[in-house]
């Protein structure tokens, strides 16, 4: 089973080679200087990117020179042009080779990507799970049973925690992408002296991150902000948003018992998660997975391995068309 993957829903585009259960390539261009001086993700001009660099990025792939059994590609969420040019990419490859095109769920990726290790696909998954997903674009919370049968338990209201960081990171005058900036900045500070409200919706598993990033607007306001003072901001509001989905994902566990939970998506790579997460979670005999931190972020090996799972599972069907809002969804 060989694999090509396509992967292009925001500003990375990604091709990897899947060989079995063997990543052979993993090739990303990041367009971070691109969108850096606008301060955040242009979608015009990420799909130009994606069109100038895909082709480059296949040809280095060296697909043609294996028998490739199906080309994948996310086929959602993400910006519509972005997702028109992997599509066409894709469903041109495919149609070239006579295989299989699968389109993916981008979600389901970043959760699949806590499976790879040390560039292979290994079962570590102990079913059923609970699954949070962080990123720029998504704060969701789901109950896996299995491959492919996936319930949606509860999602962000407003913000997305990594979109909050990143709106947090530019009213400290950071630079983009300001996650792993704010977590930088966090590290500098043992104790900030203050605190910013933890943000939690009162019942069940949904999240809200708009009012921590207000309040932090309201901490700046009317103040000389020192570079100290900003240290403790970015320390105060990390804190915050951790413990609110912390909360949540505790909440989870109690209401549905598992032995594992996943983190998957940008913000799983954020030290400061990882090592709260780990302690609390161990406090309940829960063992917490992250992707190795390559591979938090948009990348197409995370597309491969979703591929890999319907292949191997015999479920999957070409896919006709990319769709911007996919939702998490059980397997057709």
């Amino acid at each position: 089973m060989r694999i090509l993957a396509i992967e292009s829903t925001c500003d990375e585009t990604s091709i990897a080679l899947l060989s079995g259960r063997k990543l052979k390539k993993n090739l990303i261009y990041s367009q971070v200087n691109i969108h850096r001086k606008y301060k955040g993700v242009v979608p015009e001009a990420a799909s130009r990117a994606h069109s100038d660099k895909i082709a480059l990025l296949l040809s280095r792939s060296g697909f043609l020179k294996e028998e490739i059994s199906a080309v994948s590609f996310s086929r959602g969420p993400g910006l519509n042009g972005s997702l028109i040019v992997s599509f066409m990419a894709s469903s041109t490859v495919s149609e070239f080779l006579k295989v299989p095109l699968i389109g993916v769920n981008h979600l389901e990726g970043h959760l699949l990507s806590c499976e790879i290790r040390n560039r292979c696909i290994e079962d570590i998954f102990k079913f059923p799970i609970i699954a949070l997903i962080v990123s720029g674009g998504h704060s969701e919370l789901w109950l896996v049973k299995g491959y492919g049968k996936y319930s949606l338990l509860g999602a962000t209201r407003d913000d997305a925690v990594g979109e909050a960081f990143d709106k947090t990171a530019r009213l400290l005058g950071f630079q983009y992408p300001g996650g792993p900036l704010i977590e930088k900045a966090a590290a500098k500070v043992k104790d900030a002296g203050f605190s910013f409200p933890v943000p939690i919706v009162p019942k069940g598993f949904e999240f809200s991150f708009s009012g921590l990033k207000t309040a932090v607007s309201y901490k700046l306001a009317g103040e000389k902000i020192i570079s100290a003072d900003k240290y403790k901001i970015a320390a105060a509001f990390q804190k915050s948003a951790v413990e609110a989905l912390l909360v949540k994902t505790l909440a989870a566990v109690s209401k549905y018992p598992v032995r594992q939970i996943a983190v998957g998506g940008g913000v799983s790579a954020n030290g400061y998660l990882r090592k709260v997460f780990t302690e609390k979670m161990r406090e309940k005999n829960v063992e917490v997975l992250f992707p190795e931190k390559k591979y938090c972020g948009d990348n197409a090996a995370m597309v491969a391995a979703c591929a890999f799972r319907r292949l191997k599972a015999g479920k999957f069907r070409n896919c006709t068309k990319p769709e911007a809002d996919l939702k998490i969804e059980d397997w057709n």
